[in-house]
């Protein structure tokens, strides 16, 4: 009797990629391999990392022997682990976050332990003091600084219960991120309301009507298929919280009723007024404090402390000089604004009313509506539009090759960089909104860093761009509100200083060891762009008659831009201002975060702070993102992007010659040198001087 054979186990495709490499196996990537691969992984590195330290405890170490070997001995882990902190971004399922919550602490816990080997960081610091320092690279040198740094800040020196302390905050700090971001999720998609009645969706354009039609019908099917019997013009409407649904429901939206309680729901996301279990307000308190104490431990005064040690911002004083030089001009016109906005309306404008009466005046000023305008920027122009861009300033080409990749949804496109002739970079694209799996907002991520190894070979860098715009409806392509044109170019504008590197030091190449408070300089540097007359003119084409923007739509739209400039820093300002007041130190007996919001908006807001304001326990940004005690980093990084801009305005930015002048060198120092030089170093390089508000105060139509 013959036995059929047993069929092979098929490979954790998971763990093959982090062994071997390359673009990630989307296609045939499963929840369920997550713990046994980062097990395998680590088991593994815990092994090559003993074998290192051993290593490094005798003889005079190099650079090599140190930092690159580190780095060889982390990419597997760091591979997986990037690839399942991706998909938890863009395509979230119980099975992945319950995957990735197990594995979580463990490869915490290893990274905490490489930061703070004796071993290493007694080699780096040989290295650092002895007489060979002097003859590395200034990037190797100022890479060897930086993971000294990283080693205090990561807790080595510290020794017995103090550091056992540390590690378990470390641990916790990261658990309560993965759930602020995970209840931020889960609020935003399950907060919806159903409009039966056409005056309540009276106002709003066709294409919001559809997408909400759409998004009736398929929140139905699962329950009840013969139910799904919405239409654009009749309804059921569905709005929903995620921002392609949001966004216009406030803008349009004649019903001022509804636009409150809309407003309202959007303000109370993860918080006790949601009714969904997703409340984050004991998370903020908790996160708060063990930063905190964490900063304590580590000899800081606070949590601001500790993040300008690591960001171009000189001090804590310089932060508040910076906010409060913006704040001093544009408070005084945000109040005049809001006046004027009251006169229009003819009552005093409250929270809901902002978005609506915007746009009626700027229809009544400028003759044009967001809706008519979206009509002119289809979204495969737009990209046609931001490559043209970049050929014309960085000599680069872009090549769609998405038929022979592997994606994690087939709205992905995928792309290759040419320059010269040779493939320098590539890039995956995501830019659909999809409310049930991913999460909200734009980010660019990296993939694949820039790396030569020691075989004389390049590894190219490889992005990740996910943006959230309306998706394709009607038989039509996507049509982006102008916001999300400016959005992919500033997402766009980060993926370049990814790929267009020449670093060949993994630890300082692309966006790699880049000052936080530096890292949107080229992001918002492409936006400029976007305002650029000839630029914009060139893909603002009408998606039916494929008409050009007309001349005059586009001076309007200039205009526009200025457009209550005031009270949008004015918001930021509060966002930033808010952040770091609540990063400076314990609150204060009794004092919560949303205390210290109601006292910053005092001077950084026009409208007082409502009673069901939450807004912090859907800001991600710094309670589950990179921005904690940092958020002031988006207007320090636009005074260098600004006047960064400037110089093309300076040699002449309709000067083709001049354009290709300056935008190379643009390429070869801002994203060319990565984190290899300090950034301020790198703005000088570029710009001949240091930064000046001057260019942000004069695009904003705020000097003088």
């Amino acid at each position: 009797m013959s036995t059929a054979p047993t069929p092979p186990t098929p490979a954790n495709a998971l763990l093959t990629f982090a062994r071997v490499g390359g673009l990630p196996p989307f296609s045939r990537l499963t929840p369920e391999e997550v713990e046994a691969a980062i097990d395998a992984l680590l088991a593994t590195f815990e092994g090559d990392r003993a074998a290192l330290e051993g290593k490094l405890g005798k003889g005079s170490p190099g650079y090599d022997d140190v930092v690159e070997a580190v780095a060889t001995i982390t990419e597997p882990i760091e591979r997986a682990w990037g690839v399942v902190g991706h998909l938890m971004g863009v395509k979230n399922t119980p099975a992945l976050r319950e995957a990735q919550q197990k594995a979580q602490p463990r490869v915490i816990a290893a990274m905490m332990g490489l930061a703070q080997s004796e071993a290493i960081t007694k080699a780096l610091q040989a290295i650092k003091d002895g007489p060979g320092f002097a003859k590395l690279t200034p990037a190797r040198q100022r890479i060897i600084d930086s993971k000294l740094l990283d080693a205090k800040l990561s807790g080595f020196g510290l020794q017995g219960a103090v550091l056992e302390r540390f590690n378990a905050i470390q641990q916790e700090l990261s658990e309560l991120a993965t759930r602020f971001s995970n209840n931020v999720l889960d609020a935003t998609k399950s907060w919806s309301a159903t409009l039966t009645d056409i005056a309540e969706v009276d106002g709003l354009p066709t294409s919001w009507k559809s997408s909400a039609s759409t998004a009736y019908n398929e929140a139905v099917m699962g329950i009840d298929p013969a139910g799904a019997t919405s239409s654009t013009e009749t309804g059921p409407w569905r709005v929903s919280l995620d921002v392609p649904s949001f966004q216009p429901f406030l803008r349009y939206a004649t019903r001022r009723d509804l636009r409150e309680r809309v407003y309202k729901a959007y303000l109370a996301r993860a918080s006790d007024l949601d009714g969904g279990g997703h409340d984050n307000r004991p998370l903020i308190a908790s996160i708060l404090a063990l930063r905190n104490e964490k900063a304590h431990l580590l000899g800081f005064d606070g949590y601001a402390s500790l993040s300008l040690a690591t960001k171009m911002a000189p001090s804590a004083a310089e932060v508040h000089r910076l906010l409060g030089e913006l704040r001093d001009v544009s408070k005084p016109v945000a109040v005049a604004e809001l006046q004027e906005l009251s006169d229009f309306a003819g009552f005093p404008i409250r929270h809901w009313d902002s978005e609506f009466w915007s746009e009626k005046l700027r229809e009544s000023r400028y003759d044009y509506s967001e809706e008519e305008l979206r009509q002119y920027f289809p979204f495969p122009a737009v990209l046609e539009g931001l490559f043209g861009v970049c050929k014309r300033l960085f000599d680069i080409d872009v090549v769609d090759d998405t038929a022979h990749v592997e994606r994690w949804n087939d709205d992905v496109r995928f792309f290759r960089v040419w320059r010269d002739g040779q493939e320098i970079a590539a890039f995956f694209l995501d830019p659909y909104a999809r409310p049930a799996d991913k999460r909200g907002g734009a980010w660019m991520d990296d993939c694949i860093t820039r790396r030569r190894h020691a075989d004389g070979s390049v590894r190219l860098p490889v992005a990740y761009l996910v943006c959230n715009q309306p998706p394709p409806a009607d038989g039509k392509p996507s049509l982006l509100p102008f916001r999300d044109v400016e959005t992919l170019f500033h997402e766009f504008g980060h993926g370049l200083q990814h790929m267009l590197t020449t670093v060949d030091d993994v630890d300082a190449s692309g966006i790699r060891n880049v000052e936080w408070d530096a890292v949107e300089l080229p992001s918002q540097f492409m936006e400029n762009w976007v305002m650029h007359k000839a630029t914009l003119l060139a893909f603002a084409k009408h998606v039916d008659t494929k008409a050009p923007l007309p001349a005059e739509t586009f001076e309007k739209l200039k205009a526009a831009k200025t457009f209550r400039a005031a009270s949008v820093m004015l918001r930021q300002l509060m966002f930033s201002t808010v952040d770091f007041a609540v990063h400076n130190g314990a609150l204060g007996e009794g004092k919560t975060a949303f205390d210290v919001q109601r006292e910053t908006a005092v001077d950084n807001a026009v409208l007082p702070v409502l009673d069901e304001d939450r807004f912090l326990c859907s800001f991600s940004h710094i309670f589950a993102g990179g921005y904690a005690a940092g958020y002031y980093s988006y207007k320090w990084a636009e005074v260098l992007s600004a006047d960064a801009f400037g110089a093309f305005e300076d040699a002449g930015v309709d000067d083709e010659a001049s354009v290709k002048a300056v935008g190379a060198r643009f390429r070869d120092t801002v994203l060319a040198l990565g984190g290899s030089v300090h950034p301020g170093e790198v703005f000088a390089r570029f710009r001949g001087r240091a930064p000046s508000t001057a260019a942000l105060l004069r695009h904003a139509g705020l000097a003088g």
